[in-house]
C-alpha cells in the first residue's frame, strides 16, 4: 500500500476498538507480569485473551512471526520471541500487541518495569513515555511527519538516550502496517504533512546507550548495539484538528500496575 489511506469517524471507531483491546490485553498482562515467570506464559495469556473477546493477534503469523506478542527483555529494542526467557526482578520488559477485530487493526506498546530497577532505567522509561506524549501532540492536521519525529528525537537526545533509527512507527487501519512512516526523528516542517483522516501508530524506540542496533539470525529480534537497555511505548493515534486523538490507552494498564503496588 504505497499511499496514504484515510479513515471516515466509522473506521476510527472501529479502529479505536481494536487498540482498546489491545491496551485490555495489555493489562491483562499487567496483572501477572512478574518475576519468576517466562514470557511464553505471557504470550499463551495475550492469545487466549484476545481470542475470546471475539479478536484475532494480529503479529501471529504476520510474515511468519510466530507468537502473538512481541516481548523484549532489556537490550532488546522490539520484535523479541517470548520463550523460556525467566523474567528477574530489575528487568524491562517491553511488550508490543496488536489485534484485528471487524477486520480492523489495533497497535500498541508498553514496557514494565519488575520491582525495583536501577536509575538509569527508570530514566530511559520515563524519557520514552514523555517522548512518546510530546510526539502525539504534533500530531495534528496541518503539522508535518517531521514535527513528530523531532519532538521524539530532541526529548531523547536532550537527556543523553539514542534513538533507533532503522525501525519507525507507521500508518495502521486496515492493514498492520500502512504509509506514512513515522520515524521518532526528523526535521520540523519536512515530511508527509498530516491530515484528518489519518490513523498513526508513534512508537518511540529509545536506547540507553548509542542509537545503533543489531539485527539477529532469527529474522526478528533486534538488540542495542552496546547491551545497554532500550525502552518502547505506542499509541494508535488519529490526526485531528486542534489536538490528536489517542485510540489506545495507558491509564487501565497503569491502574492494574498501580493496585500490584
Amino acid at each position: 500500500m504505497s499511499k496514504i489511506y484515510y479513515k471516515s469517524l466509522e473506521e476510527i471507531e472501529l479502529i479505536r476498538e481494536s487498540s482498546m483491546l489491545v491496551s485490555k490485553t495489555l493489562a491483562e498482562v499487567a496483572k501477572v507480569i512478574k518475576a519468576g515467570m517466562t514470557t511464553i506464559q505471557l504470550d499463551k495469556l495475550a492469545y487466549e485473551f484476545i481470542s475470546d473477546n471475539g479478536a484475532i493477534p494480529a503479529f501471529l503469523n504476520y510474515n511468519g512471526f510466530p507468537y502473538s506478542l512481541c516481548i523484549s527483555p532489556n537490550e532488546q529494542v522490539v520484535h523479541g520471541f517470548p520463550g523460556e526467557y525467566v523474567i528477574k526482578e530489575g528487568d524491562l520488559i517491553s511488550v508490543d500487541c496488536g489485534v484485528i477485530k471487524n477486520n480492523y487493526f489495533g497497535d500498541s506498546a508498553y514496557t514494565f518495569s519488575i520491582g525495583e530497577i536501577d536509575a538509569e532505567k527508570q530514566k530511559l522509561v520515563e524519557v520514552t513515555k514523555r517522548c512518546l506524549e510530546l510526539g502525539i501532540e504534533k500530531a495534528v492536521a496541518g503539522m508535518r511527519i517531521g514535527d513528530v519525529g523531532f519532538a521524539v528525537q530532541n526529548h531523547a537526545e536532550t537527556n543523553g538516550f539514542g534513538v533507533v533509527r532503522e525501525l519507525v512507527g507507521h500508518g495502521v487501519g486496515v492493514k498492520l502496517h500502512e504509509k506514512p512512516e513515522v520515524p521518532n526523528y526528523g526535521k520540523r516542517g519536512a515530511g508527509p504533512k498530516l491530515e484528518e483522516g489519518m490513523v498513526i501508530a508513534i512508537e518511540p524506540m529509545i536506547n540507553a546507550g548509542v542509537a545503533g542496533v543489531k539485527f539477529h539470525k532469527d529474522g526478528w529480534t533486534v538488540t542495542s548495539k552496546d547491551n545497554k537497555p532500550s525502552a518502547h511505548f505506542e499509541h494508535t493515534v488519529a490526526v485531528k484538528k486542534g489536538k490528536a486523538e489517542v485510540l489506545s490507552t495507558f491509564s487501565i494498564i497503569e491502574e492494574v500496575l498501580q493496585q500490584k503496588k
